[in-house]
């Protein structure tokens, strides 16, 4: 039976349509308060408009290398500094106000001076809101920061802030605009596909302050709020399969989480390197492969609806870019064959329909980096085949597809084109460190520090608040959530990569978000703020 969490939560979201499973609370329509000077376009040196305070000297306005128009605001100084920006609007009614600002931030020494400039809005009659301005020193990108505070009276002030201890830290701001409405986080996710073979061969899991527990109770505790569990139809482990998931998924209900089904629709892992039909289904025309599809799709998620853990939302196929079911089977589900993978795609799907027609169907790419139009390619060619679907859901991981002003960009380029959909990352991990704690080697090395995002615990949380904030402050407040992938997969001898070799190793622990003593680390995923005063 469902917790009360669980069922609360769906009777708001059934309640209030896309709010939940969307990212924003809006009253009626109302004006934009006038800020001045909002672009740093005014003639001359001085910040018209804006009340600099601290050490004033930092604060300057630049003419070149600025987001819109010609000048920004600059705040640097070659030594320690606390500089502040701001500026009272007015005019507001009571209700959710969003404040919104094009910044790059950044510092001599790459990752020295982590998260220390932030926006923010005050003096609004309740809680001071802010948010973190992430390091874009990866190609010193523009990236749009966003935070919602609520007005009880009819003003709050805009603030815009570095305080660091190193010198050389520096921060551009420029576009800032002050609209009427809030900025959620509704899905604030880990996939938790390993924990059941990790405690299998004896892992163990403790908090921050080091006390043993269940590692979905301690992620919840630190915020998180949904639970992505992959399924693989026949694995040689026994691991991911539907029998696992029904056991984890009551886990997962008991924590009050919502649950993300992920099916590979396949023995092993699927990605772009690899789509193989699974072994019992080798030998099937494209008739019977889309029945397979259907059939395994239906099993799975009724088996959870009658256990009473539906689906939250469903995933149709694991990082699908090359298609689905290509390698090891008489027909393909290849790119090549849009029919094919058309067909394929719409047995899952519709399957997903028939047995919980109120879950979010995702369709999942990676590689950004090869360029966003290749990807609204694929949705397109989805489109095309009548496919019915609810969230582009990518996969990011900065040392791969890019930084994050081509998430930001990319992402918003694929909300324009596909109006009514929502967007997530299924998908996202950081290293805490560059060291290893088996023998396998790792996927994250010192060839994969992102410029401003050292491997470190403190690296590796900005990160993931920073990606956080990306898909949140996205435009038309169409950005869904971030999960992080598999953060609880720590080193245990017989839980390796491949299921088929128990002796293999894990080449993900130091992106795990439990340290090499089973200790969470400093992650944490942000509430979303409460209703006012």
């Amino acid at each position: 039976m469902r917790t009360s969490t669980r069922r609360l939560a769906r009777a708001v979201a059934t309640a209030l349509g896309v709010v939940l499973i969307g990212t924003t609370l809006a009253g009626p329509a109302q004006a934009a308060p006038t800020i001045t000077n909002p672009g740093f376009e005014s003639s001359g040196s001085a910040l018209t408009g804006w009340t600099v305070t601290g050490t004033t000297s930092a604060a300057t306005v630049a003419g070149s290398g600025a987001h819109g128009g010609s000048r920004r605001a600059n705040l640097w100084s070659a030594g320690a500094y606390t500089t502040e920006l701001r500026q009272t609007v007015t005019g507001l009614s009571a209700g959710w106000w969003t404040l919104r600002v094009w910044a790059r931030s950044g510092s001599a020494t790459p990752g020295q001076a982590l998260d220390v400039t932030r926006i923010g809005l005050e003096g609004c009659g309740a809680a001071w809101r802010y948010q973190t301005v992430p390091s874009t020193e990866q190609d010193d990108g523009w990236v749009q920061v966003a935070v919602s505070a609520y007005a009880t009276g009819s003003s709050c002030t805009v603030s815009l802030r570095t305080s660091t201890t190193v010198g050389g830290a520096w921060a551009h701001f420029d576009d800032v605009t002050v609209t009427a409405g809030r900025i959620t986080r509704p899905v604030r996710g880990m996939d938790m596909s390993s924990v059941p073979k990790n405690q299998a061969f004896g892992a163990v899991y403790r908090t921050a302050d080091d006390v043993a527990g269940d590692p979905v109770t301690i992620l919840r505790d630190a915020g998180v709020n949904y639970a992505r569990l992959k399924v693989w139809v026949n694995p040689a482990d026994g691991f991911n399969d539907k029998a696992r998931v029904l056991a984890m998924a009551r886990r997962v209900d008991a924590a009050g989480m919502g649950l993300l089904v992920d099916f590979h629709y396949s023995d092993t892992w699927a990605d772009p390197g690899a789509q193989k039909v699974p072994a019992a289904w080798a030998s099937y025309d494209l008739t019977r492969l889309a029945n397979a599809v259907a059939a395994h799709t239906t099993d799975v998620l009724t088996a959870l609806k009658n256990q009473g853990t539906p689906a939250d939302m469903v995933q149709i196929g694991n990082e699908i870019n090359p298609g689905m079911l290509v390698t090891g089977g008489a027909a393909s589900g290849a790119v090549s064959s849009w029919s094919n993978l058309g067909t394929l795609l719409k047995a899952g799907a519709n399957a997903t329909r028939a047995v919980q027609p109120d879950a979010k169907i995702v369709l999942h790419l990676t590689n950004l980096d090869s360029g966003v139009s290749t990807l609204q390619w694929w949705y397109s060619q989805a489109q095309a085949q009548g496919v019915p679907f609810d969230v582009i859901g990518l996969s990011f991981y900065g040392y791969w597809h890019g930084s994050l002003a081509d998430l930001q960009a990319g992402a918003t380029t694929l909300l324009a084109a596909f109006p009514g959909k929502q967007l997530a990352v299924v998908e996202t991990a950081y290293g805490f460190t560059t060291a290893q704690d088996d023998a396998h080697a790792n996927i994250f090395s010192s060839a994969s520090v992102v410029p401003g995002f050292p491997a470190t615990a403190a690296g590796q949380a900005s990160y993931l608040r920073a990606v956080q904030n990306v898909v949140a402050g996205l435009p038309g407040n169409r950005g869904l959530g971030v999960f992080y992938w598999e953060g609880t997969w720590t080193a245990v001898a017989g839980s390796g990569w491949d299921p088929t070799a128990p002796a293999s190793g894990n080449g993900w622990e130091n992106q795990a978000v439990f340290d090499f003593h089973d200790r969470l680390l400093q992650v944490r995923w942000e509430f979303a703020p409460d209703p006012a005063a």
